[in-house]
């Protein structure tokens, strides 16, 4: 239900471990249209990752030892979906914020060429807003058959300094596309989704760093209950698909990989005559990570649509 990339983790892919794209952002539904109008999706996030104690991440020219990620974040927006179609399909347009708190701490920081070594821990925490996320997605339905595609980006406005080891800004603009399937059948109340895209990433200007281009799959499985509760499974794979360059890339090619899998559980609801309303809780528990801190994470959301035409 949630419509725009959240990137504001503390450790995750790419430079300072952190990647544009947020695995298990699109989950069920992904690709069915909704009602034509004003939608309003909110969603908590809490993120937990650990680098390992001998992992090195790249951080504008200095390497990163031992990093530790911490995130309670809170993303929110509108979306407006067109009732007129485009090319066939449901055209909608949302545009999403971040706000929340980023802490990060590193067993070492290593100087880039020519500098010393400074040893010892560190820690720091930033409260505050992030980026920007756009996104544009054209949607068909064919019976129990759904399609979607869509391209997304980072208008990179939040709060970033490449010195700071937690931020909730990227530093750098990125450009991602996509295309998605939900297989819904009413009858059988059984519902299965897969997004899959691939991420773009500009130079960073403030540390000559330029992430690869990155790989993404996200996909639901779940089971209706009755016509208000469902309950299934979450997963997704990221893998970097061309290495990092640029003065800053001093690790090489630093290519990441992760994978995730765990529970959800949704609940649909009237909210009021005009809208309808939508819960959802699903967690992640990460496996199989490279060139990447890896842990589990846990995603609350509630949205709110335009209600759908209710029959007497």
């Amino acid at each position: 239900m949630l419509l725009a990339a959240v990137a504001t983790s503390p450790a995750h892919a790419d430079e300072g471990g952190l990647s544009f794209w947020l695995p298990g952002l699109q989950g069920s539904f992904a690709a069915v249209p909704t009602q034509p109008g004003w939608s309003f999706a909110s969603l908590y996030l809490h993120l937990s990752a650990d680098g390992g104690a001998n992992a090195r991440f790249p951080r504008g020219g200095q390497i990163d030892v031992g990093v530790d990620g911490r995130g309670n974040l809170f993303a929110f927006g509108p979306t407006y979906t067109f009732e007129e179609p485009l090319l066939g399909g449901q055209a909608a347009f949302s545009l999403l914020a971040i706000a929340g708190r980023s802490s990060a701490s590193v067993d070492a920081t290593l100087t880039g060429p020519g500098g010393g070594t400074v040893s010892g821990s560190r820690s720091e925490a930033i409260t505050g807003f992030g980026d920007l996320f756009p996104q544009f997605s054209l949607k068909w339905n064919d019976g129990v058959n759904n399609y979607m595609t869509y391209v997304t980006g980072d208008i990179p406005v939040g709060s970033y300094d490449p010195d700071r080891l937690a931020n909730l800004g990227l530093g750098h603009a990125a450009v991602d596309g996509g295309v998605g399937y939900t297989y819904l059948d009413p009858g059988t109340g059984r519902e299965f989704s897969i997004v899959g895209g691939l991420t773009y990433n500009f130079e960073n200007p403030d540390t000559d760093y330029k992430n690869g281009i990155d790989g993404h799959i996200d996909w639901a499985a779940s089971q209706f209950l009755n016509e208000h509760v469902h309950v299934g499974v979450v997963g997704y794979a990221f893998q970097q698909l061309t290495g990092d360059s640029g003065a800053g890339a001093t690790l090489g090619d630093f290519k990441t990989r992760v994978f995730g899998i765990g529970p959800q559980v949704g609940y649909k609801f009237q909210a009021s005559d005009a809208a309808d309303g939508y819960v959802n809780l699903k967690g992640y528990y990460e496996f199989g990570a490279k060139n990447r801190a890896e842990g589990w994470n846990v995603w609350l959301t509630l949205a709110f649509s335009p209600a759908a035409k209710r029959t007497e």
